[in-house]
């Protein structure tokens, strides 16, 4: 089987994170975005070719992807965007690759997470024999988003509704997909969006089918909820491989941490932290609800709560951080300063308090 994962976006949303690394290569929980997908691409539903839309800094993912075509053993193309072209356009673009045989292949947005159920999204495609299969989640607002209105026992869609201000559904796309190849005629190679434009024709023609998707879910391309996406992941690892969760002295809840990561004296981690590769926490450090990606270094007395801490950065001590302070790339907060909420571009050096959400450029 073949999956198209939809990876050109600019991943502005996930900034400052993105402006040193593409969205799918940022560490979700000590494991690049992407890698997440591919794996459970590989091992639920023996997919051997990846198709990666892409367009910006694809030199990057272009480096990355030889070396886990390698690892996994599969084959990874990657389908170069000149311009953005949307959620449907890239289909047309890599029409020759997922026509190579006859076989429904996977499409994927690149910023969720969830347990991924490729097995069953394969079954359920065979089972109801039409075009199009839409993998679906409830949630507790649909006045907040575009809901799908489907027959409760086929899972036949009848339509969407944006926003919609009296109940018709709780159920939100969740963008994973499966299409028979046939779906590939509906797209011309222009800028398309197949939420707006594609779905609702299938729907209108008995096309297009919801499966209902068991367990957590969420669409991790800020970071507000790429945080709330962790702790959802972590909640999960707890219930099927909680071998895989750290334990020891001032651990509390559900806290992965890499082996090379060093945590010193009298610290108090969790829940819900990720501490990545080389991270180094001095004595008497308390975080909780954070990601510390690869290489960063705080020093003692610190205390984060709600934090990204970037590749490689500096916190000093008696440092206070919280309410989704992102700290990009390599920056450095001197010792004794607050940072509320604030958004740190990579490569900067702050010697003052931010007492205020905003932006550090």
């Amino acid at each position: 089987m073949k999956a198209l994962i939809l990876v050109g976006g600019y991943g502005t949303r996930l900034r400052p994170l993105t402006l040193s690394t593409p969205k799918p290569l940022v560490d979700f929980c000590n494991k690049p975005i992407l890698l997440h997908q591919l794996e459970a691409l590989v091992k639920k539903a023996g997919v051997n070719h990846v198709i990666l839309a892409v367009s910006y800094m694809s030199e990057m993912l272009e480096k990355e992807m030889k070396e886990q075509e390698l690892r996994l053993g599969i084959r990874i193309s990657l389908s170069h965007e000149q311009e953005p072209l949307g959620t449907a356009g890239p289909l047309a673009l890599a029409r020759e690759l997922l026509t190579e045989n006859s076989d429904p292949f996977f499409v994927l947005n690149s910023d969720i997470i969830c347990d991924f159920p490729f097995a069953a999204m394969a079954q359920f495609h065979q089972h109801h024999g039409q075009e199009g299969t839409i993998v679906v989640t409830k949630v507790e607002e649909p006045s907040k988003y575009g809901v799908v209105v489907s027959e409760a026992d086929t899972g036949r869609i009848h339509r969407f509704v944006e926003k919609p201000q009296v109940f018709v559904s709780n159920k939100i796309n969740a963008g994973m997909y499966i299409f028979s190849p046939s779906v590939l005629q509906r797209i011309q190679l222009q800028p398309t969006s197949i939420e707006k434009e594609i779905f609702p024709v299938m729907a209108k023609q008995g096309q297009l089918y919801a499966m209902e998707l068991p367990g957590f879910w969420m669409d991790i391309g800020q970071p507000k909820d790429f945080l709330t996406g962790m702790c959802l992941f972590l909640q999960s690892l707890r219930q099927t491989q909680p071998e895989r969760l750290y334990s020891g002295p001032g651990i509390v809840g559900n806290v992965l941490v890499d082996p090379s990561a060093r945590i010193g004296q009298n610290c108090i981690i969790g829940p819900n932290v990720s501490l990545g590769p080389g991270v180094v926490v001095e004595d008497g450090v308390c975080i909780k609800r954070c990601t510390v990606l690869r290489g960063a270094h705080i020093r003692s007395h610190s205390w984060l709560d709600s934090c990204i801490v970037g590749w490689s950065s500096r916190v000093g001590q008696w440092v206070r951080m919280e309410n989704v302070t992102v700290l990009g790339e390599d920056v450095i907060v001197g010792d004794e300063l607050y940072l509320n909420g604030a958004s740190v571009l990579p490569h900067k050096s702050i010697g003052e308090s931010v007492p205020e959400p905003r932006i550090i450029m």
